[in-house]
């Protein structure tokens, strides 16, 4: 009855350790085995923060376009302003006085073919 009491002493220390040396080799190979997942999750977070990184620099050209834009609107409006004012009859003979030409104070006179009326 000594060896077996013996035995029985024995067996449930090694019990103890063996689940805890093979709870550590199951959660290391269980580490070993997702690499590939930690890998992909860490390629997911760089795509992430380079896609924010892109959104902001988008977002910074897009505001420097719009302001071109405004900038380009306003002088579109200045230069078409001055078009029209200096287009107006009495500018242009103000314009071309300084040259001699006046403007016509009498109408213009239709000249027609007198043959082609008999």
């Amino acid at each position: 009855m000594k060896m077996d009491e013996a035995e029985n002493i024995t067996e449930p220390k090694s019990e103890k350790k063996a689940p805890q040396k093979r709870g550590w080799i199951r959660y290391n190979q269980w580490i070993v085995k997702n690499i590939p997942f930690y890998f992909f999750i860490g390629a997911l977070a760089l795509i992430y923060i380079a896609n924010g990184h892109y959104a902001d620099k988008m977002m910074r050209e897009i505001g420097k376009v719009e302001k071109e834009i405004k900038e380009m609107e306003y002088e579109y409006k200045t230069v078409k302003r001055d078009v029209i004012f200096r287009s107006k009859e009495s500018e242009l003979a103000r314009a071309v006085e300084p040259l001699g030409l006046q403007q016509l104070i009498v109408p213009p006179i239709k000249i027609t073919d007198t043959l082609k009326e008999k």
